[in-house]
């Protein structure tokens, strides 16, 4: 009987140890589903800049960036209320890349690719690429010794020579493909599909070596925007607001994090410990990479913009208001 006896109550404590743990979990669960409060900006702003115009696109330089405006793109510093550099741009548009000496930026209305010099500021090559999107919602991509632009919405991703300014090689693409990032030894793209497209989208792989696609991943809703860091590449799904997370050393989809940002426009970039997406009814929200959870959400929504991060600081855009914000990560 002594011997039944100890062994019954070791069975109800197990049973109660395995119901404490479940109850931990719940917990736990609950916790980590729970959405952040919004944060005014305002209050975390290190640095508030009121540019006139239409103020959108970044690009990082150092602590600084570069950004897009009406007939012109400018560099700004956190430090100064007003630009350092303007070069005249006929209708500067899209996401633009930096390097090579150079900041590249699509033109809208003549449809090719503008090279700005970051030491004299002045407009050094202007290539006639063509553009995917005549609107200006697509971005440029440096990698590989090489700019890349998608340069037709029937599926053409051109490649760029910087050495001599040239179109060297045109890759077929899915159609409706508009935005690009580099990262992982590889040139990624967005395929959006069309206006009257059904489901979800896909992201493509180019191998730089053999300008070839290399893999097709499919993803959430009219994925648009796209960037390559923090471990993974990251599609900003404008058709439900979804971010998709692909893990590029097995080309899978492995996140699906409900983001709540649907609609045209926004932005998405990687760096200071987290992803970090733009959107229109919401102003700025922080992923946390290693949770694929939203840590961090920013308002009050603001029109559209762009955000980028510049070493530790990231900073934000809102055309609808002339207003840039720097916050300090």
């Amino acid at each position: 009987m002594l011997v039944v006896s100890r062994l019954e109550l070791e069975a109800n404590m197990i049973e109660k140890s395995k119901l404490l743990v479940i109850l931990l979990l719940v917990v736990t669960t609950t916790a980590q589903g729970q959405e952040p409060t919004t944060t005014d900006i305002s209050r975390k702003a290190i640095a508030t800049l009121r540019i006139p115009g239409f103020v959108d696109f970044l690009v990082a330089d150092g602590k600084a960036v570069w950004a897009t405006n009406q007939n012109r793109v400018e560099k700004l510093d956190h430090t100064r209320s007003q630009p350092v550099a303007v070069v005249p741009v006929p209708t500067p548009c899209g996401a633009m890349a930096l390097g090579f000496g150079s900041v590249w930026t699509a033109n809208c209305s003549d449809k090719s690719l503008y090279r700005i010099d970051c030491q004299s500021k002045q407009v050094t090559s202007i290539i006639p690429t063509g553009l995917a999107d005549s609107m200006g919602e697509l971005s440029v991509a440096i990698g590989a010794g090489s700019v890349w632009v998608l340069s037709d919405s029937k599926g053409i991703l051109s490649r760029v020579d910087p050495q001599t300014n040239n179109v060297i090689a045109q890759i077929r693409v899915a159609p409706y493909s508009y935005a690009a990032a580099f990262g992982f030894d590889a040139v990624w793209i967005s395929n959006t599909g069309s206006q009257t497209s059904l489901g979800n989208g896909s992201v493509q792989r180019i191998d730089p070596r053999s300008n070839q696609v290399v893999a097709t991943i499919p993803v959430g809703p009219a994925p648009r925007f796209l960037t390559a860091g923090e471990d993974g590449v990251w599609t900003l799904n404008q058709g439900d607001g979804s971010i998709s997370r692909i893990d590029p050393n097995t080309n899978t989809l492995v996140a699906t994090i409900q983001a709540g940002v649907k609609g045209p426009g926004g932005d998405i970039t990687a760096g200071a410990g987290g992803v970090w997406v733009r959107g229109i009814y919401v102003l700025l929200l922080r992923i946390d990479s290693k949770t694929n959870r939203v840590v961090e959400r920013y308002g009050p929504p603001s029109g559209s913009g762009a955000v980028r991060v510049a070493d530790d600081l990231v900073w934000i855009s809102a055309h609808d208001i002339q207003t840039v914000w720097v916050l300090r990560w």
